[in-house]
């Protein structure tokens, strides 16, 4: 008869992978998405993983509920190349907005034919009789419920890093890159062209709601929406500045994906937050309120 294995001594190396350490410490397993973000949790407070290892772990869990409209950006905030515009109308635009491609359109802005890639321009100016439809290269099309875990595989098979995204009536909804879902993941990165956005964002969605950031002015939400929301304590009514805010101290803690309140006749549902704060809502009247997504 063998002997056992020997234990590892005191002060032996440990040789296990990262995702080793994880399965044995998950076992026998969480049976639910919140009891697996608190074994995560309890993993980093047991050093089995460090705190950038946990958010991109949680990161990678919260993208498996999330599909492309929940990142997009919305079509009429695209930055678009008009086929038939000169090449310096086409050069002022890629300067302004600083992207690295295009999608490139004909006709109506729905009309996507194509992307250009920022530098192919240079090969413009070289020769300039040049037709700039070769240079276009075939676009990518999804639906607006393609999984954000099915499109990243997607782009790295198709080589791709950005794709349009099709409502379910066929029209141009929004576009979404391959930097938006990563940074789902491991969070914002930003580069010198990223500018502040100290007035939030609302965006209309398919369905007749709307998504709207958490750092969006109670004013701003007030005025868009014509409704009069204020804290329900009037000695806190003028102490908060963001919507993300003010819903934080009504709900008492740090809202949690899938969480709602109404305020004022608007439903607001949490859709992503980031960071310990809300990054964005999803927004409907009261009388249709839909389940959160």
């Amino acid at each position: 008869m063998s002997d056992p294995s020997p234990s590892p001594s005191l002060g032996h190396e440990d040789k296990r992978s990262l995702l080793q350490k994880i399965a044995e410490f998950l076992h026998p397993g969480p049976d639910s998405p919140e009891e697996l973000y608190n074994t995560l949790a309890q993993a980093e407070s047991n050093d089995v993983i460090g705190p950038d290892s946990r958010i991109m772990l949680e990161g990678v869990l919260r993208i498996a509920g999330m599909t492309a409209s929940d990142v997009m950006v919305p079509a009429k905030r695209m930055d678009l190349l008009d086929i038939n515009a000169s090449y310096d109308e086409l050069l002022k635009t890629v300067i302004n907005t600083a992207h690295s491609r295009f999608p490139v359109y004909e006709g109506e802005r729905d009309n996507i034919i194509g992307t250009l890639m920022s530098k192919d321009l240079l090969k413009l100016q070289r020769a300039p009789d040049l037709n700039i439809r070769v240079l276009l290269r075939a676009p990518l099309f999804v639906p607006e419920s393609k999984g954000l875990n099915e499109l990243l595989r997607e782009f790295r098979v198709k080589r791709n890093h950005q794709a349009m995204v099709i409502d379910e009536f066929g029209r141009l909804a929004g576009l979404v890159t391959i930097e938006d879902v990563l940074e789902e993941i491991v969070g914002e990165i930003e580069d010198e062209f990223d500018e502040i956005e100290e007035e939030g964002d609302i965006y209309s969605l398919a369905d007749g709601s709307y998504r709207v950031s958490g750092d969006t002015p109670v004013e701003r939400i007030n005025e868009d929406f014509e409704v009069r929301i204020t804290s329900s304590d009037p000695e806190d009514e003028d102490s908060f500045d963001t919507i993300g805010g003010l819903i934080a101290h009504e709900m008492g803690h740090v809202p949690r994906r899938g969480e709602y309140i109404t305020l004022d006749g608007l439903n607001f549902v949490v859709m992503h937050t980031r960071g310990g704060a809300v990054r964005w809502f999803k927004v409907s009247r009261a009388a249709h309120t839909e389940a959160a997504g």
